[in-house]
């Protein structure tokens, strides 16, 4: 009974058409209110007559024959408020006894719930995420990095050790392996560098970036990949923008590489009369959108994708269908992304 009295919804009991017992809540809600429990009453009624072919009036009837919940979205109107959104939801508790309850249920409250699961889940992929990350940093560190000055080490040591007993070219040959070795070395940090921040971006702009992105992935997977910039010379991208753009030309490119099966991606930057967008294409071998709001890897990138773009007031749309390849959007209006024009 304490958990019934202090219930988080508002919850009344009837037996027939008499009202049993309610909890606080919705005691609170019919004083502060227009909503009585009869009109609550004549919504099931409506509702089953609607949705049968019960041609009388009789309400315990119409009840006894419903045994299934239901759920009728209801508007209240509050004293000097705004209407508020609630879902009634009918339940027979006993049809012997014509035991049912009507229980309101806040859709407001309801959809700040899915809001805090979303930021939960979302928290959660980026905690993992920089995890994974400092992970993956560590490992190249230790197993690349490390180990190529290691290499170098030990070959400059051996050529100080002969340097005074090898000949000329076996001294210049191992001088030559040595500077390779730093090379590569060289070569894989700035390649960690690129990853945790383009300085292309910084110094060039977003479109050098993904360019550089662009020849970087063409290069270490195979996979043709088109870039068609539209960009109006005269248009300035704010860098926070342009920062989100180059993610998600990164994370929407990583995503097709990795799940598409595709042997194509395009890139299409442009700007128009209503802002600026960005659309990645890839001709592989498609998914089920509808599938992506159960919580995975995949799911929750493009979930911080959306969330990305939805924080600089832009539009994240997702679209794919199996086997036509999928299309990944995101548009800033202009007066919202304050698009600088020089």
């Amino acid at each position: 009974m304490q958990n019934f009295s202090h219930a988080s919804d508002a919850m009344l009991i009837f037996q027939d058409d008499q009202l049993l017992i309610m909890n606080d809540l919705a005691q609170n809600l019919l004083d502060q209110t227009d909503v009585d429990t009869n009109y609550l009453q004549q919504l099931v009624l409506t509702y089953l007559k609607r949705n049968s072919n019960e041609s009388d009036d009789c309400f315990n009837c119409a009840i006894k024959n419903q045994l299934s919940d239901i759920t009728i979205p209801l508007t209240i109107n509050s004293d000097g408020k705004e209407p508020l959104s609630y879902s009634l939801i009918h339940r027979q508790l006993s049809s012997h006894e014509n035991v049912y309850s009507i229980t309101l249920k806040s859709a407001d409250a309801r959809e700040r719930l899915d809001q805090l699961s979303v930021q939960h889940s979302l928290i959660q992929y980026i905690n993992r995420a920089h995890e994974d990350e400092r992970k993956q940093i560590s490992e190249d560190l230790h197993d690349s990095i490390a180990q190529g000055i290691f290499t170098a080490i030990m070959g400059i040591s051996r050529l100080v050790s002969q340097q005074t007993t090898a000949s000329k070219t076996d001294f210049a040959q191992q001088g030559d392996l040595i500077q390779n070795q730093l090379r590569e070395v060289l070569n894989e940090v700035k390649g960690m560098a690129l990853d945790l921040r383009p300085s292309a971006l910084d110094d060039l702009g977003l479109v050098p970036a993904l360019k550089t992105l662009i020849q970087r992935l063409q290069e270490n997977t195979g996979i043709q990949i088109t870039f068609i910039n539209r960009l109006k010379p005269d248009i300035t991208i704010p860098n926070d923008i342009a920062i989100v753009i180059y993610r998600i030309a990164q994370e929407a490119m990583s995503n097709a590489i990795k799940h598409a099966d595709t042997d194509e991606i395009t890139l299409l930057l442009l700007t128009h009369d209503k802002g600026v967008s960005l659309e990645v294409i890839d001709t592989g071998k498609g998914f089920d959108v509808a599938k992506m709001n159960q919580p995975n890897g995949r799911s929750l990138g493009l979930l911080n994708m959306n969330e990305r773009v939805k924080a600089l007031n832009g539009v994240f749309t997702l679209e794919s269908k199996i086997g036509e390849g999928t299309s990944v959007k995101v548009e800033f209006p202009v007066i919202s992304a304050h698009l600088e024009v020089s």
